[in-house]
């Protein structure tokens, strides 16, 4: 432990950010690191508790508390703070390949499950490992040389998001020559194309994609594997098939007047501001996406958050977000005892910047969508959204039911539905003839990762439907080992 009081004299602090209404004004990235000597009395705060559960990645009352990848974290702390940048990043690399991402999407399980959580706020882990990484790019510290010796055997990733990537990186570094198969234009997947660019820029996945490329992985955009080229020739061409391509399907909501114009799925919305972004080099935003239309964002998660931001900066009139559930509590609840994860509400970026535009929180709790209204041209112009209140069905169950006479219609040009996913493409698994489970996911032995065909595996939302990038991660390069297991007899990732 570098400070053995250090969480008794340090209070928490985090890196600046740029102010809600100056950042609505571009999308680049909006938080600022600490400085070095600062982010390292951060990792001064670290108790190095004798049971940290901040690397446990445990279930508890059926939630992860806890890092999934099992960084080490208290180590990595204690090397930041006595300066040792460098020995830092060797630790880290050990338990996570793509620490860039997690730095900045990750929801910082491992902070909720801190000690310092219970009381005086946790240790500021995640920045410690985006601050670890960045020294790592800086300083030449992330090997992106082929490795000396080659295996001879091919493996065929699908899918370029955060499980492919891990897997890749990982099976190359194995020796194995790897091929990552895309749909879209770019490599990134969920990285580039499913979250905006304030959260995530692009240019740190297009960082890690050119280290690859340099260390031998060869990647093969503009390909739908399953249509334009069938599982059957994909397993003929390689000694092993990886699936990770996530759970792409989106959960629809079927009520009257849905196949009206103007009603897009998030992760649709978002994919094309970024693809338009990129293609013109960050000069023109389709600011006409949105630009003096009334959002409605349908669903109140990170996705939904995402919208509520990008609705914002493409220049929307007024931005309304639906949330089915009641609003959280503010504070722990009795049956949420730390370290599970905190079911407690929360103001995230997109709802901040809404409130210093318009003045008000742009959620709306307890309410859902019953129908739209579309103009004479078809394209929706509003949505009829009605109350709802929990109680409890025969079973015991909470369900949410609509309250009679609540209903109000809303004005509504534009309709973004993030009300999640629900399972991997359908064709998908069955150009490979795989078994799919009840929930439209492929089935995969989920210690082996291998499904219900010789040579194939499956990984990350591809195989336990949709999660954190975090969990894809974990699931790469737990995959990784598996298949490279199976090809090799044993494995030494």
């Amino acid at each position: 432990m570098g400070r053995p009081t250090g969480f008794l004299e340090i209070p928490r602090q985090q890196g600046p950010v740029v102010p809600p209404l100056e950042r609505l004004t571009n999308f680049k990235e909006f938080h600022r690191p600490l400085s070095p000597a600062a982010q390292a009395q951060q990792a001064a705060r670290c108790m190095e508790c004798g049971v940290p559960f901040c690397q446990a990645g445990a279930t508890l009352a059926g939630m992860t508390t806890g890092c999934p990848l099992h960084n080490l974290i208290p180590e990595t702390n204690d090397l930041v703070c006595q300066g040792n940048w460098e020995q830092a990043w060797r630790r880290l690399e050990r338990t996570n390949c793509l620490p860039e991402f997690t730095g900045r999407v990750c929801p910082a399980l491992c902070e909720a499950a801190c000690t310092c959580a219970r009381q005086d706020g946790a240790v500021c882990t995640r920045e410690n490992e985006l601050q670890i990484a960045e020294y790592a790019f800086a300083h030449g510290l992330v090997d992106s040389r082929p490795p000396a010796q080659r295996t001879g055997k091919t493996v065929a990733v699908v899918g370029s998001g955060p499980a492919g990537l891990a897997a890749a990186w990982q099976l190359n570094r194995r020796g194995h020559q790897v091929t990552v198969y895309e749909r879209a234009d770019r490599p990134g997947g969920l990285l580039l194309y499913g979250i905006p660019n304030m959260k995530l820029d692009k240019a740190v996945v297009d960082r890690r994609v050119r280290l690859m490329e340099q260390a031998g992985v060869r990647f093969v955009c503009n390909v739908d594997v399953g249509r334009e080229l069938a599982g059957e020739e994909l397993l003929a061409r390689y000694d092993r098939v990886l699936l990770a391509a996530g759970a792409g399907r989106p959960r629809d909501i079927s009520v009257p007047g849905r196949d009206a114009k103007g009603i897009l799925f998030a992760v649709d919305l978002l994919g094309q501001v970024t693809k338009a972004l990129l293609d013109s080099g960050f000069e023109k935003p389709p600011r006409r996406l949105a630009e003096g239309k009334d959002v409605l964002v349908v669903g109140g998660g990170d996705t939904g958050n995402d919208c509520v931001a990008t609705a914002l900066r493409l220049g929307a009139k007024s931005v309304t977000q639906l949330e089915m559930l009641p609003a959280p509590p503010l504070v722990r609840a009795t049956d949420n005892p730390w370290p599970q994860w905190p079911r407690v509400g929360k103001t995230d970026y997109g709802q901040e910047e809404a409130i210093a535009l318009f003045g008000a929180d742009p959620r709306r709790y307890q309410t859902t969508v019953s129908a739209f209204r579309a103009d004479k041209r078809g394209r929706v112009c509003g949505a009829v959204v009605q109350k709802l209140e929990p109680r409890r069905d025969e079973t015991g169950r909470v369900v949410m039911e609509p309250v009679v006479g609540s209903e109000e219609t809303l004005p509504a040009q534009l309709v973004l539905i993030a009300a999640g996913f629900t399972g991997c493409e359908e064709y998908l698994p069955a150009s490979f003839g795989a078994a799919v489970t009840g929930r439209g996911l492929v089935a995969a032995d989920p210690n082996r990762y291998a499904a219900s065909v010789p040579r194939l595996f499956a990984a990350g939302d591809v195989r336990g439907g949709p999660s954190l990038v975090v969990w894809a991660v974990a699931e790469g390069m737990g995959a990784a080992r598996a298949v490279d297991a199976s090809l090799m007899g044993y494995s030494n990732l």
